[in-house]
């Protein structure tokens, strides 16, 4: 797999400062696809849902069930629209990938892939959600309170509850990053091997295992998306419940 990334070294003349434009070009079309998605959703609502009425509030239902079984809804209600939009996000950005990747010019830059398959984006999401946790967590129980759930329920405790908290920032974004992009590195490579082989039936043979990967990718990319929900909300409820 001989892609590249289409970079912006020095960007405004700071040395340290790198852009990857193919993850920011593919960033800005997931938001882009989300926003019009939830405005399609929301759009002419009717006592009997229709169409993509009923689509968007199916999933809403989702993600509260997956809240409540991580907290009391009470508590849990005002993550709805941050579960929703980590949710939609996180699935439209895995999918975009899997569907086509786009290699442009001599340096083979790859262009169109899924934005978290790369880890700047994927540990960003995670340092962000980690971030919320502890906002919501002073938020709700107070600084005080909050600041003794590290050394309950013995101060030692405390060097271990903040690896913990390093960890859960590293594995979130990482295992996000993981899944994706080594769906993308094997599609690459099937694709090349199917560029390479002559047709009509050698072709056909390689062209089957592309398409029941991309099915398996798509499978992947859902879970994916799901597990980022349900560990972002468990998250958040040990921050913000008593027991802390």
């Amino acid at each position: 797999m001989n892609h590249g990334s289409p970079m912006w070294n020095n960007a405004f003349g700071i040395e340290w400062l790198d852009f990857n434009l193919s993850t920011s070009l593919m960033t800005i079309i997931s938001s882009v696809i989300v926003f019009i998605l939830c405005v399609m959703g929301s759009r002419n609502l009717q006592r009997r849902p229709r169409a993509f009425q009923n689509v968007m509030e199916m999933l809403v239902d989702f993600v509260k069930k997956v809240i409540g079984d991580a907290m009391d809804w009470k508590t849990g209600k005002q993550f709805l629209p941050l579960g929703l939009t980590l949710f939609m996000y996180i699935f439209v950005s895995n999918m975009l990938g899997v569907i086509i990747m786009v290699v442009v010019g001599e340096d083979h830059n790859l262009w169109w892939k899924s934005p978290t398959s790369d880890a700047a984006t994927t540990l960003t999401l995670s340092v962000m959600v980690i971030l919320l946790t502890n906002f919501y967590g002073v938020k709700i129980l107070g600084g005080k309170e909050y600041l003794k759930g590290y050394i309950r329920p013995v101060p030692f405790l405390l060097p271990l509850n903040l690896i913990e908290e390093a960890a859960n920032t590293l594995t979130l974004g990482l295992r996000l990053f993981g899944n994706i992009f080594a769906g993308e590195v094997l599609l690459s490579l099937i694709g090349e091997s199917l560029a390479g082989v002559n047709p009509p039936f050698t072709t056909i043979l390689a062209f089957v295992p592309m398409i029941a990967w991309q099915g398996f990718s798509l499978f992947i990319g859902t879970i994916q998306s799901y597990i980022f929900l349900v560990l972002t909300m468990v998250y958040m409820s040990h921050k913000v419940s008593k027991a802390h």
